[in-house]
């Protein structure tokens, strides 16, 4: 039985989205155009993966 390898830029990406949108959804600052001190480095982690991972794709077609 063979098993996929992990992609770890995924997995990272994947967390970082859960973060991101559990803090959003306990964080009325955070539902607005500016997050709060606390969400901030959450969104923008979420954001630079989110980045990485899309730039990655584009790269592999």
């Amino acid at each position: 039985m063979s098993t996929r390898p992990t992609d770890d830029l995924y997995v990272r990406y994947m967390k970082a989205y859960e973060d991101s949108n559990a803090h959003t959804a306990s964080c009325p600052a955070c539902q607005g155009e500016t997050p709060c001190a606390a969400g901030k480095p959450i969104h923008e982690r979420f954001a630079r993966l989110q980045d990485a991972y899309t730039a990655r794709q584009k790269q592999q077609r």
